[in-house]
């Protein structure tokens, strides 16, 4: 089926005609006002109605209600910072990763609701670079950054307070050049328990059981030709079941979709989406009547409900980035303060 896109105006038509059992028959892909025009990047939805999204020039955006109205603003004396990746706790507190070299790189959180804003960590690395971020419960997060003097850069918390840099000898040894995309806040992912798996521009896979003390590293079929540039996103609907994408520089007919079935030891390569270009971002739909996967890029948004076989398009728009929630409502995200809530899966 094809998705339907709506208005809050449709949305409110459908409540006469059984909106609940409509709803539920295919995706539903409603545009909403961001009340910004800045480019909009990550997603983090840890309620169904509380949803908090980062972008360009500090900006940060906020909804409560679901995105029946959102709020927006800027990170006082971060107006110029790239927010990559956001991390909301709940509607009071929430993390802010900026991407860029050196100093621009920075974490800052907020227990009020955006009222204001700490800053807790500046990378002090001239040739660091940080990319996204992602956190196990409200005090233990990772930090994940390019490869600097041969070792890769990654932060973890313990309190939600104070980032530490692990030990190169605590994982792999990084490939030349290699890091991670900073295009979607989605180059880690992680489940309860300490697991966490972190997508590389090498197509690589590395993965944890125990909160980063211990780490393996797989090879995607994403880093097996000219036509693929390593992996930009990666995804687990449970300690087992996982999905990688990637495919910047990519052309029709490369290996842009990988499967896992056994926690990312192994890959196996899948269908791209319908959309032209790279899948900047995935997920798995976390609470789906059907077992389903969303991927958006620039070139548009999609999904799958037989683990990426095949792939049935969504709209054309321009996307970087997708959250859900822990129910099966989610938004994407793009330019021009584009905000998209997904649902009905």
């Amino acid at each position: 089926m094809v998705p339907r896109m709506v208005t809050r105006a449709g949305l409110a038509g459908l409540a006469a005609v059984g909106a609940l059992a409509w709803l539920q028959q295919e995706p539903v892909a409603l545009t909403q006002d961001s009340g910004t025009t800045v480019r909009l990047v990550a997603v983090s939805a840890p309620t169904a109605n509380i949803a908090w999204v980062s972008g360009a020039k500090g900006t940060w955006v906020k909804t409560t209600d679901a995105g029946l109205t959102w709020k927006t603003g800027q990170v006082q004396g971060a107006e110029s910072m790239d927010f990559r990746d956001v991390q909301g706790i709940d509607g009071n507190n929430a993390y802010l990763l900026a991407a860029g070299t050196g100093q621009s790189s920075r974490i800052y959180h907020t227990t009020d609701g955006g009222a204001t804003w700490r800053l807790q960590f500046t990378n002090m690395d001239s040739a660091g670079f940080y990319d996204c971020m992602d956190f196990w419960d409200d005090h233990h997060g990772i930090v994940v950054g390019d490869a600097t003097h041969g070792e890769l850069a990654i932060l973890t918390t313990t309190d939600g307070e104070k980032w530490a840099r692990l030990s190169a000898r605590d994982f792999p040894p990084p490939l030349d050049k290699e890091g991670s995309f900073a295009s979607s806040g989605t180059c880690v992912t992680t489940l309860p328990g300490g697991r966490a798996w972190i997508a590389t521009t090498k197509g690589r896979v590395l993965r944890t059981t125990d909160f980063g003390k211990t780490w393996q590293v797989s090879l995607t079929p994403l880093a097996g030709g000219a036509d693929t540039l390593g992996a930009t996103s990666v995804s687990f609907i449970n300690p087992k079941v996982g999905v990688v994408f990637g495919g910047y520089g990519a052309v029709p007919g490369g290996v842009g979709v990988a499967v896992s079935s056994d926690g990312g030891a192994s890959w196996t390569a899948t269908a791209r989406p319908d959309f032209p270009g790279a899948a900047w971002g995935g997920a798995f739909v976390k609470s789906a009547l059907k077992q389903t996967i969303v991927a958006v890029g620039p070139g548009g948004s999609a999904y799958s409900r037989d683990n990426g076989a095949t792939w049935m398009p969504i709209d054309k728009r321009n996307y970087w980035g997708l959250g859900f929630s822990p129910g099966n409502r989610g938004w994407a995200v793009g330019a021009a303060g584009r905000i998209t809530r997904l649902s009905g899966f």
